[in-house]
């Protein structure tokens, strides 16, 4: 029986508060909760349990309040939408008086999440806010499909990449090292198309002083951008690379990586979205693995303890390398992209980058649509997490409308391997400080260090 661990912290939005978190077993009804930390906004909303999290018949209520004084006699209009997670469905308008009005939100038949989403016009300024009901969201299943020839498909790519001599190059970056870690600008060679060999580039960081140390591959967020390395978790004994997936070196001006970003590499997730052997996400998922290849030959490492980490893109990073190489012991996952992104052709919500959604017109996008169907399949985070053999602390919050909860959820209940999900049930597409320090210590107790 798979090892499994459930917590639940209970913070308000966008408030970083100091806490440590509750272990609930995932069987049991008992649920123990912190006080949530004040709200910064006067429009509240929130629901009858201080979980967010019911069960498949169930009903729930939202509760929408307004601190504002003096208070209109006549109430305060405010705009909502109720419904299923990113398909809330038409805005509406209500009036709502001093002591506050309620919402019912119907019984669900079928595991997955239900948001309101409230917009209000206080003196003047707009303040919106968000609450989403959990039903059963351990028992949400993927709807992707996975392809028969998967394993096949990869031990390809895996082969072809170690025909590419990976020609690590070092260069020094003393403005990113401190007195206990050396800091390195690091490039290396991956696959490319035709036969041409693209570049890596990233950040390595190693402990000074003599010794062998874990190490850890920071993979990234989505997004065109440079980076400093993660150096923090290298000062408490970790040697770390954190890499770029673009192929352009991570020590050039914002400006250049601004114009990338709404240029050449605006939507990169889609390109050649209708081939497998060419899309885009191939020399990314392959040059993450030569990382990894990078670190297991690194003179300090221990030999034992190597991690995947990452947000967002970046968790489903983590979770494919340590899918596609059986020497990852360890991986840290916040909020998967990528995740059962044939959601939204069956119905519900679909993962970042939200590809098959239908636009404001109705129209369907990412057409022709059989094609790139059967890419998705090859390169969808639940597939690889089918895959799983080493610990995973997964981490999710269920306001997130970057990368749906329905989805992030879709792929943790797939995983075979011992797992700990830690929520936040009001967090939206960010990791809490409080779940950051919780991360490194996760990390570091895996290499016996804490």
């Amino acid at each position: 029986m798979t090892r499994h661990s459930f917590r639940l912290l209970a913070i308000a939005a966008l408030v970083a508060a100091c806490h440590v978190p509750v272990t609930v077993a995932a069987a049991s009804s008992e649920v123990r909760l912190l006080n949530a930390a004040p709200a910064a906004s006067p429009l509240a909303v929130t629901l009858d349990r201080p979980d967010w999290t019911y069960k498949t018949g169930d009903r729930a209520t939202v509760r929408i309040r307004l601190d504002v004084q003096p208070y209109p006699a006549e109430g305060i209009p405010v705009r909502y939408r109720l419904g299923p997670d990113m398909l809330e469905g038409p805005e509406r308008t209500i009036l709502v008086p001093k002591e506050g009005v309620s919402l019912p939100v119907p019984a669900q038949a079928q595991p997955g999440f239900v948001r309101a989403i409230v917009e209000a016009t206080v003196d003047g300024k707009q303040v919106k806010a968000s609450a989403t009901a959990a039903f059963s969201p351990l028992d949400i299943r993927p709807v992707q499909a996975e392809p028969a020839d998967f394993d096949a498909f990869w031990a390809a790519q895996k082969e072809q990449l170690a025909k590419v001599d990976p020609q690590w190059t070092l260069a020094p970056a003393p403005d990113l090292s401190t007195a206990t870690v050396e800091v390195s600008y690091l490039h290396y060679q991956n696959v490319g198309q035709g036969g041409r060999p693209t570049r890596i580039y990233g950040v390595l960081a190693v402990p000074r002083a003599e010794g062998r140390y874990p190490a850890v591959l920071h993979v990234p967020g989505a997004g065109v951008r440079g980076y400093k390395g993660a150096v923090d978790l290298a000062e408490q004994g970790a040697i770390t690379l954190q890499i770029g997936i673009h192929g352009i070196p991570v020590n050039l001006p914002d400006e250049l990586y601004e114009q990338l970003r709404y240029g050449a590499l605006e939507s990169y997730n889609r390109y050649n979205l209708d081939d497998r052997d060419t899309y885009y996400y191939r020399r990314v998922y392959l040059g993450a693995l030569r990382g990894l290849d990078y670190l297991a030959q690194h003179p300090k490492w221990d030999g034992a303890t190597l991690v995947t980490q990452g947000g967002s893109q970046g968790g489903q990073l983590a979770i494919v390398t340590a899918a596609l190489d059986r020497r990852v012991t360890a991986t840290v996952a916040s909020y998967p992209a990528y995740a059962d992104v044939t959601g939204y052709l069956a119905g519900r919500a679909g993962g970042w980058p939200g590809l098959f959604r239908k636009d404001d017109a109705g129209n369907a996008k990412d057409q022709p649509l059989a094609p790139k169907v059967k890419t998705t399949g090859y390169y969808d985070t639940v597939n690889f997490a089918k895959r799983l053999r080493a610990p995973v602390l997964f981490y999710a919050g269920y306001n997130d409308t970057v990368t749906p909860p329905t989805s992030t959820f879709a792929v943790y209940n797939v995983i075979p391997a011992p797992r700990e999900i830690v929520i936040e049930p009001e967090q939206v597409h960010l990791t809490s400080a409080a779940h950051g320090t919780t991360q490194q210590r996760w990390i570091l107790r895996q290499a016996g260090k804490r």
